[in-house]
């Protein structure tokens, strides 16, 4: 089974746009059996969490978040010891966490780096992770009452990680290490639900609808080498569902999405998922 029969659901340890925790059942359900899970986008774990396979090459482009990944992987003891002690009520303050926020970005360590990453994530703003144009961190201070230190979400990450590679690359370099029987899942930064939504965001990291349309190219090229399936996960447009016209299966569910900045209006958007095996 490529999907764990246990009913216990793990949470990421870092707060995350975007996460598929609340989705990983409906994703787990579509995702085909294989002996590595590989993804090319995979933010704050929540899929490699809730699922069960023998190996797993976990990417993303963010160079922060992959160095906390090994960070933890190979030191989980003391890293987990050390961020500990930054999740005080002395430094929940915004003095505090804009100092800290300088020190991350002037500092070349790549250990500290990773323990004020965790910190700014769960310190920031509604766990925002920006950057300005020239790469520093730049998310507000957040202004939580008592921040969350998720030691058993690290724990249970650092275990399981003992599976897993992980690494920084684009996602087409990623797509070339596919080999038989491995299984694809994609969460790419989605396709804006509207003309007049705001497209700035993924035109900035290097996302556009472009690459939008490469990453269906790109599944349905590696799904000829044969055993190689792929699961993509997107927002359920016309646009989306032209580009994903060759998959074998589409789904679409509606997931409860917050719409406005004061989180308490939530409206149901389509989420398509498909999948190319």
């Amino acid at each position: 089974m490529a999907v764990s029969k246990a009913k216990t659901k793990h949470r990421a340890f870092l707060k995350w746009a975007g996460g598929k925790y609340g989705l990983s059942d409906v994703i787990g359900k579509m995702l085909p059996a294989g002996e590595r899970l590989i993804e090319p986008f995979v933010g704050a774990g929540s899929i490699f969490l809730n699922s069960d396979y023998q190996h797993y090459l976990l990417n993303d482009i963010n160079q922060d978040l992959i160095n906390l990944y090994q960070t933890l992987q190979h030191k989980s003891a003391d890293y987990i010891s050390d961020a500990r002690k930054l999740f005080s009520a002395l430094n929940n303050n915004p003095d505090t966490y804009y100092h800290l926020r300088v020190e991350f970005n002037q500092s070349k360590d790549s250990y500290y780096r990773s323990l004020l990453f965790l910190y700014l994530n769960r310190h920031g703003y509604n766990g925002l992770c920006r950057y300005n144009k020239s790469g520093g961190f730049n998310v507000p201070f957040g202004r939580y009452k008592r921040p969350y230190f998720p030691e058993a979400e690290l724990e249970f990450f650092a275990e399981k990680s003992q599976k897993a590679t992980f690494v920084c690359q684009g996602y087409r370099e990623v797509f070339t290490q596919a080999k038989k029987h491995d299984v694809i899942y994609c969460d790419p930064p989605y396709v804006p639900l509207s003309k007049t939504a705001s497209f700035t965001s993924y035109a900035g990291n290097g996302f556009g609808l472009d690459e939008q349309a490469d990453l269906a190219n790109a599944a349905e090229e590696v799904i000829k080498q044969g055993n190689v399936s792929v699961l993509i996960s997107n927002h359920d447009t016309i646009w989306t569902r032209k580009i994903y016209q060759h998959a074998d299966k589409l789904k679409s569910i509606q997931v409860a999405r917050t719409i406005s900045q004061k989180g308490a209006s939530r409206k149901k958007v389509a989420e398509l998922l498909a999948l190319y095996r």
